[in-house]
């Protein structure tokens, strides 16, 4: 693992700030071109996406401040580190922020959300990927399969990572992982499964009318990929076996499924004639 890549001077460049800024600009690339194609004001689609990144680091920042509430009390200053990030949080607070944004500019949020969602779900593949070259622990499980990955360099080693996983210390020595136990990468999957659900997306975005049926399916399928991908990860569980994000993953397949069934219907419905 690399966390630090290099240094310019007295400014050091981290692999995870680099793969988010590289998330951002592949996103910004992909939803110009759909506003191009579309005629719509390409400036727009600028906006949107400084707007994701601000709302997005600034949601994520404060999910995680609010899921570890007594660490950030203990320590203000966590509020202003550059790791600590819940990409729900984002999700909802650029969600929230870009619509206000597009009904200003007299465009339809669910239009403008089927526009950004296969760059979306791509940034968030690429991101993931920043999380493993950071070795953050967002990595999964310890595994004998030949592609586990030694974290021992990254920013919270399996060490630190698994102290509260008795299930996962009670197979080791004196109840230690070593910091050199290959675990699943998981980075690594999400941007393979991201990295194709883009590319599903992308080909069927000019056949899936009406407008928000597309942004529909993305919820659905990002809500199925982080529910499956959770349960090779170390995030604590809280009802049923199942972790907050997974919770979380649930209610947007079924916020997708619902709003993909109303568009659905809705387009069967004939027009009324006066």
């Amino acid at each position: 693992m690399c966390p630090k890549l290099f240094q310019i001077g007295p400014i050091p460049v981290y692999s995870y700030g680099l793969m988010l800024a590289i998330a951002f600009i592949a996103a910004s690339y992909l939803l110009t071109k759909e506003f191009k194609r579309l005629k719509l004001n390409p400036d727009i689609a600028s906006n949107i996406t400084l707007i994701a990144l601000i709302g997005g680091v600034a949601g994520s920042k404060i999910l995680y401040l609010l899921e570890h509430w007594s660490s950030f009390i203990a320590d203000p200053s966590s509020a202003f580190s550059p790791g600590g990030l819940t990409f729900y949080g984002g999700l909802v607070l650029a969600a929230i922020s870009i619509f206000f944004y597009v009904r200003g500019k007299k465009i339809s949020f669910l239009l403008a959300a089927d526009l950004t969602s296969p760059g979306l779900i791509l940034a968030y593949g690429i991101g993931r990927l920043g999380c493993h070259f950071a070795g953050d622990g967002d990595y999964g499980f310890p595994t004998t399969l030949p592609w586990g990955t030694n974290y021992a360099n990254g920013t919270y080693p399996p060490s630190q990572a698994f102290r509260d996983f008795p299930e996962i210390t009670s197979q080791f020595p004196n109840g230690i992982v070593p910091d050199t136990t290959p675990c699943h990468p998981t980075g690594v999957y999400e941007l393979l499964v991201c990295s194709f659900l883009a590319f599903v997306l992308w080909n069927i975005r000019l056949k899936t009318k009406p407008a928000g049926k597309l942004f529909m399916i993305y919820l659905m399928a990002a809500g199925v990929e982080r529910l499956t991908i959770e349960f090779a990860r170390l995030n604590p569980r809280l009802f049923f076996g199942l972790s907050e994000a997974q919770l979380i993953s649930l209610a947007l397949i079924t916020g997708g499924a619902i709003g993909f069934a109303m568009l659905f219907r809705s387009a069967k419905l004939p027009e009324t004639k006066p």
